[in-house]
């Protein structure tokens, strides 16, 4: 999974949240995606690609776009998932279009960034710091592709564009779903997951919707002797049973561990995440920046 790991700053006319753009654009190209849309002109600079899959023959669409507010102090990215692609079409306007806001910001973004064939996720300190994240592509279906062949899966951080600033502390990361928020799927629609009846689902995430697991009632996994297992984070609805797995992304226990830790197990890299400013032990990630 080739993976990139730094800064951007503004400068030379641009902010930092649409240098960030830049960057995903040249990454993706550089790595077997197809930018089919890179517009710098408009007020909100947009980014539209295509992921060839696992397979090398798929067409996975995502995208990315610029929005912010001078007044409102804030430069956020939104995060974008489509079931095709036309060149004449608004980028709101793209078939099966989904939207997911990320807060980001003006000055600097530190960033890791990671893709394979079908997905790519991105990571960014801003701010005070906070950390905040997406996730664009598919997942890994319980399924045989002709059963579920586009379980596409748009994560953010926020429901829809919202005018959001890094700074508010109500706002969470999708790597949870619907799991353990006012105990109802959907409820925080800032990860959104495509069914076969072409409607976008806000799925619930284990272990985040078993409560002992995660920690929310108290309970909570830890490492043994300084060796931290990851679990995979399994979609899955109350009557639909369970889905799939996210790729390359993984719950890790938060007991004496800490955001942008690196750790290798079974000879693979990750580095930790958080979700925005939480600090529990139910409120990491690990995202695989193996090569």
């Amino acid at each position: 999974m080739p993976h990139q790991i730094g800064f951007v700053e503004a400068g030379g006319g641009k902010l930092a949240h649409q240098k960030m753009l830049e960057v995903v654009a040249t990454f993706a190209a550089a790595n077997g995606w197809t930018v089919l849309r890179y517009d710098t002109t408009l007020t909100n600079h947009e980014l539209i690609l295509k992921a060839p899959g696992l397979s090398g023959t798929e067409e996975i669409y995502v995208g990315l776009r610029t929005y912010e507010n001078a007044n409102a102090d804030y430069y956020n990215l939104t995060a974008a998932g489509f079931i095709g692609y036309v060149p004449s079409n608004a980028f709101a306007a793209q078939p099966g279009a989904v939207f997911s806001g990320v807060p980001a910001h003006n000055l600097r973004i530190d960033y890791w960034l990671t893709l394979n064939g079908q997905r790519l996720v991105l990571a960014m300190k801003v701010g005070t710091p906070v950390y905040e994240s997406m996730y664009l592509g598919k997942m890994l279906p319980y399924a045989r592709p002709s059963q579920y062949p586009y379980p596409m899966v748009v994560g953010g951080m926020l429901s829809g564009e919202a005018s959001t600033r890094f700074s508010d502390t109500s706002h969470t990361c999708w790597v949870k779903g619907g799991s353990g928020r006012s105990g109802a799927s959907g409820t925080f629609p800032n990860m959104r997951l495509r069914f076969n009846d072409a409607i976008w689902h806000t799925p619930n995430a284990f272990p985040w919707n078993n409560l002992f697991y995660s920690g929310s009632s108290g309970y909570a996994p830890r490492d043994t002797e300084g060796v931290y297992a990851l679990t995979p984070v399994v979609l899955n609805e109350e009557l639909t049973g369970l889905l799939g797995e996210l790729d390359g992304v993984f719950h890790i226990s938060g007991f004496n561990n800490g955001v942008e830790n690196t750790l290798t197990i079974d000879g693979v890299n990750y580095v930790v995440m958080q979700d925005v400013w939480r600090t529990g032990h139910g409120d990491y990630y690990a995202i695989c920046m193996e090569d």
